[in-house]
C-alpha cells in the first residue's frame, strides 16, 4: 500500500497542533483529526483507521483512557501516544492499559513520526494478514476433516 493511503487519526485538545500535523503530514498519509477522545470514537465508527495518535493530557479523556476505552470495540488500529511531557508512570500506563505500539514526545520530530507511522502501518497489515492466513487455515482444515471423515465412512 502506498504510505498516503495510510489513514492516520491525530487527536490533540490543542487546534494549533491538529493543523500543524495535518499540514506536515498530509502529503504523506490520509490525516483525520479530532479535538477530544469523543470526537475521535465517532471517526472512528465511520471510517477504516489504521494508526492513532492521541495527546496524553487532554480535558475529559487522556490518551491512555482513550486507548483503553476503544481497545474492545476497535482493537486494529496501531495505537501511538504523544505527549509533551516526559512522564515514565504515563509511559507504562500506557503500554499495559491502552496497548500502546510506541510513545512520542512532544514537540514531535517530523521524521520520526513519518517512520513510526509508516512502522505502526506494517504491523496492522502484519496482524490482519495473519487474521486471513488463520481463517484460511481453518477452512482448509475443516474441509480437510470432512474428508477424511468421508473416507472413514466409505
Amino acid at each position: 500500500m502506498e504510505s498516503k493511503n495510510i489513514k492516520v487519526l491525530y487527536i490533540d485538545d490543542e487546534s494549533d497542533n491538529l493543523t500543524s500535523f495535518k499540514a506536515t503530514f498530509r502529503r504523506n498519509f490520509s490525516i483525520l483529526t479530532a479535538e477530544s477522545g469523543d470526537a475521535a470514537i465517532k471517526i472512528l465508527e465511520e471510517a477504516t483507521i489504521h494508526v492513532i495518535l492521541s495527546d496524553q493530557r487532554m480535558p475529559k479523556m487522556t490518551g491512555i483512557e482513550f486507548f483503553e476505552k476503544i481497545q474492545a470495540i476497535h482493537p486494529d488500529p496501531i495505537r501511538i501516544l504523544i505527549t509533551g511531557y516526559t512522564d515514565i508512570n504515563a509511559v507504562i500506563e500506557a503500554i499495559n492499559r491502552g496497548q500502546v505500539y510506541k510513545y512520542l514526545t512532544k514537540p514531535w520530530d517530523e521524521e520520526d513520526v513519518k517512520i513510526y507511522v509508516e512502522k505502526a502501518y506494517e504491523v496492522y497489515r502484519l496482524r490482519k494478514e495473519n487474521v486471513e492466513l488463520t481463517d484460511r487455515l481453518i477452512d482448509a482444515n475443516k474441509k480437510l476433516e470432512f474428508l477424511a471423515r468421508q473416507n472413514l465412512l466409505s
